[in-house]
């Protein structure tokens, strides 16, 4: 199963090969370096979908803050449990 989640860019790496271009992402606190080649169109504070490691697509922000919303809920869920 595959899983791709929403982030915020937090910063971008312009490099010379623009399959190299990457950027700061921030989930909800932990933040990690994502490859940026795919959205090209992708600047500082946008959201994006990143899965392995690749940002696959940019999505507005009240759609991102839905789908954190239905994560944290989950995170909720498994607490119960276990």
């Amino acid at each position: 199963m595959c899983l791709a989640v929403p982030g915020q860019i937090l910063s971008i790496e312009q490099a010379d090969d623009p399959l190299l271009r990457s950027g700061r992402v921030d989930f909800g606190g932990v933040v990690k370096v994502v490859n940026l080649a795919y959205v090209p169109e992708a600047e500082v504070g946008d959201y994006v979908i990143v899965h392995a490691g690749f940002a696959i697509s940019r999505l507005d922000e009240a759609e991102a803050q839905a789908v954190l919303k239905e994560i944290a809920a989950l995170e909720g869920i498994t607490d119960e449990i276990s």
